[in-house]
């Protein structure tokens, strides 16, 4: 059966082209019009299903759902505001805070941290923790002397190194992996990576009374089934990712393993091993059905959960396909491969089924992978590894030439409906150690320019180039956008400035919103990924711990 060609192109499409043509992107007014672009993307389905054995449909999981979309539906208001982050309500964690995570109980939020895992009660406007929970085996550092480094003023690299080891005793960049993916369940317990092999599960002593504190329900070192050796990146293999099947089963990615366990942490793991040449560096989507997708630096796979068993065999509906790697950058991001944690595409009825990540090559590619089956009369495209590529497409970031030596990514595809967005985080300078790079990175270094939009035309199976912006500033921090606002967040650093939130508009590129922090280095993002409140409120993972920015009072 060949694959239909339906004719999808609505309004808002045609007039995103429009808009493309004759809107120069800018910086708006500071006017806090609050118009928005309700719900763009939703033509073609532009959220997962709900994982019902997740804590929330949205937030829930390190890249906000299961098919790590990156997309949330809370607004946020247009305009430019001014926020001291220090007069904002905060709490003091890190030094990096990947993401506030949905409780059941919508009061309340979790937190995800290097150090630990903190509850906060989030009602009426407010951000206040009630509980919290250490890492096991990593000493936390004070929040005084979390301040007393990122109260500084750095000017060279030598300086935040020396800040590092004597007021926070030291932290590698393999430290900073504490927590970077975990994820919340329906019985409102938290699944948490720790730096090196095991899985801990939190949860509240008493639902009821969350003032009574947090405790260790279960815990699993994956050591036993990992390999040995070290990996690509120069470390042990180890524990990388958490995401969690539709039938509630724990996943669990590594270094070069795939295991699915109960979610109790009770008995032993399937596994799935990946190559010995191969490194995983970020973390998993899954579907509804039980795909479950992963990249190493090397090849994009899917995994397939039967509901008893993993499958890589082809009738299950697994598969694999090489992509294009490159060289290591220097800055931000990790090996040689994909800098994505894969992103699914695509949802609902006659929509082209995708999953979609950026490549490893020098001057990435924005590739999009048929998930399901392989459309009939569909042929290999040029250059392509595999007829598993959908399409692909070199991203410019708006950078003219000569163009810089590398544009790439460690973060994550942006998703909304067939709009898909990616930054570029690569500058010329970096520092080995990834803490002291992204500390340096704006204040120190020249900080990485370039991001652009695509849109998947499904009638022509190919990335159509929305717009670009060149002069647009994202550090390390994973974008994300609100598509109910219809506007997409990074965050980025200027001399004139310092920190801020940068907002544009989906459909155009214009830049409709700005947060400013200013100089103080609890502006930056470090790694984690842009949140919001209800009420439009951003909630900022600031490398000081996360914040509550009333920008919408």
């Amino acid at each position: 059966m060949s694959k239909p060609r339906y004719f999808r192109t609505s309004t808002a499409v045609i007039a995103m082209a429009v808009a493309a043509v004759f809107v120069l992107p800018g910086c708006s007014d500071d006017s806090s019009d609050t118009k928005n672009t309700a719900n763009v993307g939703e033509q073609s389905g532009d959220s997962p299903p709900r994982n019902p054995n997740l804590a929330a449909q949205k937030y829930a999981v390190t890249h906000l759902d299961s098919g790590q979309s990156d997309s949330f539906p809370d607004p946020v208001p247009r305009g430019t505001f001014h926020i001291d982050p220090k007069q904002m309500p905060r709490v003091a964690t890190g030094p990096v805070n990947i993401i506030a995570l949905a409780s059941t109980d919508s009061k309340y939020r979790w937190i995800s941290s290097t150090s630990g895992v903190r509850y906060v009660d989030v009602s009426d406007g407010g951000f206040r923790q009630v509980a919290s929970m250490d890492t096991p085996g990593v000493a936390p550092i004070p929040p005084r002397a979390l301040d007393q480094v990122l109260d500084q003023n750095f000017s060279d690299v030598g300086q935040i190194e020396t800040a590092i080891r004597d007021d926070w005793g030291g932290a590698t960049w393999q430290r900073i992996a504490n927590g970077v993916y975990s994820l919340v369940d329906k019985d409102n317990n938290v699944y948490y990576v720790t730096q090196n092999s095991e899985i801990v599960k939190f949860g509240l002593k008493n639902k009821d009374k969350p003032e009574d504190g947090i405790e260790i329900v279960a815990q699993l070192d994956f050591k036993p089934w990992l390999g040995a050796g070290t990996t690509t990146l120069g470390i042990p293999e180890n524990i990388v990712g958490v995401n969690m099947t539709y039938d509630g089963q724990l996943t669990v990615l590594g270094s070069r393993a795939l295991f699915v366990i109960d979610r109790t942490l009770a008995g032993e793991p399937q596994q799935v091993r990946f190559g010995d040449d191969e490194t995983v560096s970020n973390s998993m989507a899954i579907d509804e059905k039980g795909g479950i997708y992963a990249a190493t630096d090397k090849i994009m796979r899917k995994v397939v959960w039967t509901g008893s068993k993993l499958s890589t065999a082809e009738a299950d509906g697994a598969w694999s396909s090489p992509y294009d790697f490159g060289r290591q950058p220097p800055a931000v991001k990790f090996g040689i491969g994909t800098g994505s944690t894969p992103t699914l595409m695509g949802f609902g009825t006659d929509t082209d089924e995708l999953v979609v990540i950026t490549d490893g090559a020098d001057h990435m590619k924005l590739v999009a992978f048929w998930r399901n089956k392989i459309p009939d009369g569909f042929t290999q495209k040029p250059s392509t590894k595999s007829d598993r590529i959908a399409d692909q497409i070199e991203v410019t970031a708006g950078l003219s030439d000569p163009k810089p030596e590398f544009i790439q990514s460690e973060q994550s595809v942006v998703v909304n409906g067939y709009g898909a967005f990616v930054v570029q985080n690569i500058g010329a300078e970096g520092a080995p150690d990834r803490l002291v790079d992204v500390i340096a990175n704006g204040p120190v270094f020249q900080p990485p320019h370039g991001m652009q939009r695509f849109e998947w035309d499904p009638n022509a199976d190919k990335w159509t180039p929305a717009w670009t912006r060149g002069d647009v500033v994202s550090t390390s921090m994973v974008p994300a956008v609100s598509s109910r606002a219809g506007i997409v967040f990074v965050n980025g650093y200027s001399k004139a400035d310092g920190w801020e939130v940068t907002g544009m508009d989906w459909q155009t590129g214009e830049t409709v919103h700005r947060t400013i922090f200013g100089q103080s280095n609890l502006g930056n993002g470090a790694y984690a990924i842009v949140e919001a409140f209800p009420n439009g409120d951003l909630l900022f993972n600031s490398i000081g711990g996360p914040l509550r920015a009333k920008i919408a009072e």
